[in-house]
C-alpha cells in the first residue's frame, strides 16, 4: 500500500468516524439533558420534599375510622411511626422503637402502625409471619360493635396501613439512596468502558505494534511489511471507537420498584373492595341492588388499581379519557343513590386525578370533588349530620392522598433512577470521546513516524543506516505500545520539550529543518499538556500532508503555539475544508483547546506558502488537565 492509498483509506476511516462522532454527540446531547436533570430541580423533590409525602400519608392513618380525633395514646404512636420512617431518623429505629409500639397499640388504635414497623425493623422471614399477627389483632382492636363489617374493617385498615407505610418508607429510603449515589453508577460505567476499550485497543493496535517490532528485528528484509503494518495500524487510530453501550447496571433498583409496588397496590385495593363488600353486608343491601353495588363497587377500585399501576413519569393510563370518565360517573352516581356504598368511593377517583391529570387540573379538580362528598352528605335526609360529614371528608382526603403518594414516590423513584442510567451513558459517552482524542493524538504521531522509517530503510542502501531506522522503529514502537496502555487508564503525560526533541528527529529524518522560536521552558504546566498534544499533531500532518516540506517553525510563547511548514498542505491538495475545520485531528484539538479556554485556527500561510497551525489560550488557566493536554 503506497501513502496515496493509504491517505484515502484514511479518508474514508474517518468519514465512518465522523458518522460514529454524530452518533455519539447525540448520545451525549441526550444524556446532557439528563445531566441536568440530576442537578438540577427537574429531577425531582429534594429528599426532604419526599419525606414530607410520607409524613402527610402517616399523619393521615393516625385519625382512626369513624372518629374525628385520635386517641390520646396516638400521638406517641405517631411520633415513633414518624422516626421508624424518616430517612433522617432511620437510624434510631429498632427493637427498643418496635417495643414502645407494641406496649401503645392496644391503646393508640392503629395497628397498621405496628405492622409497618414490624415489617422495617423485624428480619426475614419472621417478619411476614409477625406482620399477619398484628393484622389479625387489628380486627380484635377494631372500634364497633364487633360485627363482620367492623372486624373486617379493622383486619383491612391494618392491612393497608402497615403495607403502604411500608411501600412508602422503603420508596423514601431508595429515593434518597438513588439521589445521594447518582454518581456511583456512572463511575462504575466508566470503569467498565475502560476495561472494553483497554481490551479492543490491545486487541487491534496492541497486536500491531507487537508485529512492529518484530518486523524491525528481521532487518531490511521486514522493512516494507513493516510500513504496511504501520500504515494500517494508522488507519484505525483515526477512527472513532464503536459507538455501544457498556456493560452496567444499576444494581440498587433495577426490579426493586415494581416488585415492591404491584403486589401492595393489588393487596390494599383488594382489601378495599372487601370491606366495601361487608358494608353493603351489614347494611342489609340484598337482591339487585347488592348485585349491582358490588359490581360498580368492584369497577371502581378496579380502575383505581389499574390508574396506580406503576408507571415510568409523565406515561399515562391506556384510554384513561374512557377509565377516569367511568370511574367518575359511578363514583359519583353511587354517592347519590340510596343505601349504597361508603361515600369514599369519591376518594378513589380524587386519587386517579391526582396520578393521570397535570397537577393545575388535578387539585382544583380533587378539591372539588371532596367539596361535593361534604354538600351531599349535609344535604341528604339520611346523611351523617356536620360531625359524620367531617370524618367522611376526613376518609376521602387521607385515602386520595394516600394513594397519591404511592403513585407518587414510585413515579419519583423511577425518575431518578433514569437520570441515573442517562448520567452513566454521559459519562460513557465522554470517556469514548476522550480515549478516541487519546488514541488518535498520541498513537497517530509514532505510527506514522514508524511508517517514515520503515520507508526509510527499504530505500536506504546503506546496511548501517537502515538498520538504525528500523531500530529507531522499534523504539517507537515500544514508546506506541506504553502510551496505547495508558491510554484506558489515567492516561499519559506529554512534555513540550521532549516533543519539540521528537520532533526535531523525526522531520530531520525527512530532510525537514526544524526551527523553534521562544523558550519552551517558560510554558506554564497548564499550557504545557495541550502545546505538547498540539505540536505532536502537527508534525503528524506535517509527514502526512506536506510533500515538499523543507522547514517547520515551532513558534512558542506563553500562552501561545504556532506551527507553520512550507509545504504544499492538505488545502493545496484539493481539500474542500475551510481554515480551522478539518477531520479529527483538528476537531480534537479545538476540543481541548476549547476546554482550556482557547482557540485554534489552521489553514494555508498568508502568503499562500505552506500550513499554519495556531493555539491561542485567551482566558487565565485556572488548573491542570489531568489528560494528555485535554
Amino acid at each position: 500500500m503506497n501513502a496515496r492509498q493509504a491517505d484515502r483509506t484514511a479518508d474514508r476511516t474517518a468519514d465512518g468516524a465522523r458518522r460514529a462522532d454524530r452518533t455519539v454527540d447525540r448520545t451525549a446531547d441526550g444524556a446532557r439533558q439528563a445531566d441536568r436533570t440530576a442537578d438540577g430541580s427537574e429531577s425531582g423533590p429534594a429528599p426532604a420534599v419526599v419525606s414530607v409525602v410520607l409524613v402527610v400519608v402517616i399523619l393521615g392513618f393516625s385519625f382512626e375510622p369513624g372518629v374525628l380525633l385520635p386517641r390520646p395514646a396516638a400521638v406517641p404512636m405517631l411520633l415513633l411511626q414518624i422516626v421508624t420512617c424518616l430517612p433522617s431518623t432511620r437510624r434510631l429505629r429498632g427493637a427498643w422503637t418496635l417495643a414502645a409500639q407494641i406496649l401503645l397499640a392496644p391503646w393508640s388504635g392503629l395497628p397498621g402502625f405496628l405492622g409497618a414497623s414490624v415489617l422495617l425493623v423485624v428480619e426475614r422471614p419472621v417478619r411476614w409471619a409477625l406482620f399477619a399477627v398484628v393484622v389479625l389483632a387489628g380486627g380484635l382492636l377494631a372500634p364497633g360493635d364487633g360485627g363482620v363489617h367492623s372486624v373486617l374493617n379493622g383486619i383491612g385498615n391494618a392491612l393497608a396501613h402497615g403495607l403502604i407505610i411500608y411501600a412508602l418508607t422503603r420508596l423514601t429510603d431508595l429515593y434518597t439512596e438513588l439521589r445521594a449515589t447518582r454518581d456511583a453508577l456512572a463511575q462504575a460505567r466508566v470503569a467498565a468502558e475502560r476495561e472494553r476499550a483497554g481490551r479492543d485497543l490491545d486487541a487491534v493496535l496492541g497486536t500491531a505494534l507487537a508485529e512492529i517490532v518484530r518486523l524491525a528485528g528481521q532487518g531490511t528484509r521486514g522493512a516494507r511489511q513493516l510500513v504496511t503494518v504501520a500504515r494500517a495500524a494508522t488507519d484505525r487510530v483515526r477512527a472513532a471507537p464503536s459507538v455501544h453501550s457498556a456493560d452496567g447496571t444499576d444494581i440498587h433498583a433495577g426490579a426493586l420498584t415494581p416488585r415492591l409496588a404491584w403486589p401492595i397496590v393489588v393487596a390494599t385495593h383488594l382489601e378495599y373492595l372487601i370491606v366495601g363488600v361487608a358494608f353493603l353486608l351489614d347494611d342489609g343491601v340484598t337482591g339487585g341492588r347488592f348485585a349491582a353495588y358490588t359490581a360498580a363497587l368492584a369497577a371502581v377500585v378496579g380502575l383505581q388499581a389499574y390508574h396506580s399501576l406503576p408507571r415510568p413519569p409523565g406515561v399515562r393510563p391506556r384510554f384513561v379519557v374512557w377509565t377516569l370518565g367511568a370511574q367518575l360517573a359511578l363514583a359519583l352516581g353511587i354517592l347519590t343513590a340510596p343505601d349504597g356504598p361508603y361515600p369514599q368511593l369519591v376518594a378513589f377517583a380524587a386519587a386517579s386525578v391526582l396520578i393521570v391529570l397535570p397537577g393545575r387540573i388535578a387539585w382544583p379538580a380533587t378539591a372539588a370533588l371532596t367539596g361535593l362528598v361534604a354538600v351531599v352528605a349535609l344535604v341528604r335526609t339520611d346523611g351523617p349530620g356536620a360531625r359524620g360529614t367531617a370524618v367522611l371528608v376526613l376518609d376521602v382526603v387521607v385515602i386520595a392522598l394516600v394513594f397519591y403518594g404511592l403513585a407518587l414516590l414510585t413515579g419519583l423513584v423511577h425518575q431518578v433512577r433514569e437520570a441515573r442510567g442517562a448520567l452513566a451513558s454521559l459519562a460513557v459517552a465522554r470517556e469514548r470521546r476522550r480515549i478516541a482524542r487519546d488514541v488518535h493524538d498520541l498513537l497517530g504521531h509514532g505510527l506514522s513516524a514508524i511508517a517514515l522509517k520503515g520507508e526509510l530503510a527499504d530505500r536506504d542502501p546503506d546496511p548501517l543506516r537502515a538498520a538504525g531506522h528500523l531500530a529507531d522503529a522499534a523504539a517507537l514502537a515500544g514508546r506506541a505500545l506504553a502510551d496505547l496502555r495508558a491510554i484506558p487508564g489515567d492516561g499519559t503525560e506529554l512534555t513540550l520539550a521532549e516533543e519539540v526533541n521528537s520532533a526535531r528527529q523525526v522531520l530531520a529524518a525527512t530532510g525537514i529543518e526544524v526551527r523553534v522560536r521562544g523558550e519552551v521552558a517558560n510554558v506554564d504546566e497548564v499550557s504545557e499538556g495541550l502545546f505538547a498534544t498540539v505540536l505532536r499533531e502537527a508534525v503528524t500532518n506535517v509527514l502526512r500532508h506536506a510533500p515538499g516540506a523543507r522547514w517547520c517553525e515551532v513558534e512558542v510563547g506563553q500562552r501561545l503555539l504556532r506551527v507553520a511548514d512550507d509545504g504544499r498542505g492538505p488545502l493545496a491538495e484539493g481539500s474542500t475544508a475551510v481554515a480551522g475545520v478539518g477531520g479529527n485531528g483538528l476537531r480534537n484539538l479545538r476540543e481541548r483547546a476549547a476546554a482550556l479556554g482557547g482557540r485554534l485556527e489552521a489553514g494555508s500561510a498568508p502568503d499562500g506558502r505552506g500550513y499554519v497551525l495556531t493555539v491561542r489560550l485567551v482566558t487565565e488557566p485556572v488548573s491542570a488537565p489531568s489528560r494528555t493536554g485535554g
